[in-house]
């Protein structure tokens, strides 16, 4: 079985589309009524998750960390062009 977890040692990340983390600033509806916002920042997370994907070119299965948009995308091109484009193969 093929990995191509081992190349990246960075935060989760998805290896389709490159998704991962954002940091926001928290909102609070009761930022109406005050002059300033109090909430601070938080970490919007990619939904991201380790999936096994069969290759019938390769008669091969790839695991990656592949998130929901990126899930779409390859159901969209088809498992060897999506993994193609994004260089895991």
């Amino acid at each position: 079985m093929v990995s191509c977890l081992s190349q990246k040692t960075m935060a989760k990340e998805c290896a389709i589309t490159g998704k991962s983390t954002n940091v926001a600033g928290g909102y609070s509806n009761r930022t109406r009524a005050t002059q300033f916002n109090h909430t601070g920042k938080r970490r919007q997370r990619a939904n991201i998750s380790r999936r096994t994907l069969y290759v019938p070119e390769l008669d091969k299965k790839v695991r990656i960390d592949v998130s929901a948009r990126g899930l779409k995308t390859i159901q969209k091109k088809g498992v060897y062009k999506a993994l193609k484009d994004a260089n895991i193969i």
